[in-house]
C-alpha cells in the first residue's frame, strides 16, 4: 500500500461517492437533489457533481432520473397504473419533467411506451429484464448504432 496523502483522499472521495450513489438509488422517490446529497457526505454540492461525473460518468441528477425512469419503466410495464400515477410514484413533482425526461432517455413518450409495453420480459428473470429494458439516452443510441453501422 502507498502512503500518499492524494491517494488516500481519493480512496475517501470513492466511498463517499458509492455512499450518494447508493443513497439514490435506495431513496429515488423521495425528494432529493444535489444540495441534500452533497449535506449527507460533507461536501459542497459543486464538488459532488465533478467529482461524481468523473466516478461514474454522468452527473449525481441525471444518475437520479435514470434510477426514476428506469422504475417508471417497469411500473409502465405492468399497467396498473396512469401515467400521471407512476410519474408520482418514482419522485417527480412535475409530470412535464418526468415526460421530456422519460422521451429522452427512452425514446418514446411514457403512454406509448406503456401501450407498446414489452410483454415478452415477464419470463425473464429481473437481472435480464434489467438488462433489456435499461433506459438508453438517445445520443448515446445513436452513436451506439453509428459504430454498429
Amino acid at each position: 500500500m502507498t502512503s500518499d496523502p492524494a491517494f488516500a483522499q481519493h480512496l475517501r472521495d470513492l466511498a463517499l461517492l458509492r455512499r450518494v450513489r447508493d443513497r439514490i438509488d435506495r431513496e429515488y422517490a423521495q425528494p432529493l437533489n444535489v444540495e441534500a446529497l452533497a449535506r449527507g457526505v460533507n461536501m459542497s454540492a459543486g464538488h459532488l457533481s465533478r467529482q461524481f461525473r468523473n466516478a461514474y460518468g454522468e452527473s449525481p441528477y441525471s444518475y437520479l432520473m435514470t434510477r426514476r425512469i428506469e422504475r417508471a419503466m417497469a411500473l409502465l410495464r405492468r399497467g396498473d397504473l396512469s401515467v400521471t400515477e407512476v410519474c408520482f410514484a418514482v419522485g417527480c413533482s412535475s409530470l412535464g419533467t418526468f415526460s421530456t425526461r422519460f422521451t429522452e432517455l427512452v425514446g418514446v413518450p411514457p403512454s406509448t411506451y406503456r401501450a407498446q409495453a414489452p410483454s415478452g420480459t415477464a419470463e425473464l428473470p429481473s437481472c435480464m429484464s434489467k438488462q433489456v429494458t435499461r433506459p438508453i439516452r438517445i445520443r448515446e443510441a445513436r452513436v451506439s448504432g453509428a459504430q454498429l453501422a
